[in-house]
């Protein structure tokens, strides 16, 4: 006859973490594998989604998104887009007279340090500008707009030094930022 004691003793030890033998240890092992597994392709497949979204995308895709597009048989009017608000300032006055560009965040967002020079007879705010970056052949990669809610002084110059434009892909090499738009004061 068996009383079983020795069940009692080494399930405790189970408990524990201490015994780990037979089936449950290669069945825990298994689980484990199984969704580390799930963990790495859920990590992944949403790392690919969110890099598609912030404008990383393939070269082929870029001439393909290229080629689908019409080629305009007539030039628009060009309008300056700070013309079309009411209270825009002059950009004729207004010039990023020194810039210079970093990567940060582990060499995926561009940091982006210039000096903005006003000319102006009053003070400018809420200016955006647009940086476009290109790899060593010249070639575009992209582009990245920011605003930027500063005032500059009239018939003054201001330094924004480390600015954050956004991500950049890996094989940006320059960087060639320009005023777009801004508001008087």
């Amino acid at each position: 006859m068996h009383a079983g004691f020795y069940r009692i003793e080494l399930s405790r030890l189970v408990k524990r973490g201490a015994l780990r033998t037979g089936p449950v240890a290669v069945l825990s092992s298994r689980r484990r594998a199984l969704w580390l597994a799930v963990v790495l392709l859920f990590g992944g497949g949403v790392w690919g989604l969110m890099s598609a979204s912030e404008g990383n995308e393939s070269d082929a895709v870029e001439l393909l998104q290229a080629s689908s597009q019409p080629e305009p048989t007539e030039p628009a009017p060009s309008a300056p887009i700070a013309a079309q608000t009411p209270a825009a300032a002059e950009l004729d006055h207004l010039r990023i007279s020194s810039q210079t560009w970093r990567r940060g965040g582990l060499g995926s967002r561009a940091l982006i340090t210039f000096t903005l020079r006003n000319d102006n007879d009053y003070p400018v705010k809420d200016f955006e500008i647009l940086c476009s970056f290109t790899r060593s052949d010249g070639s575009h990669l992209t582009d990245r707009r920011r605003v930027l809610p500063e005032t500059v002084n009239m018939k003054s110059r201001k330094t924004f030094a480390r600015v954050p434009i956004g991500f950049v892909n890996v094989n940006a090499i320059q960087a060639k930022c320009s005023l777009v738009a801004a508001r008087r004061a």
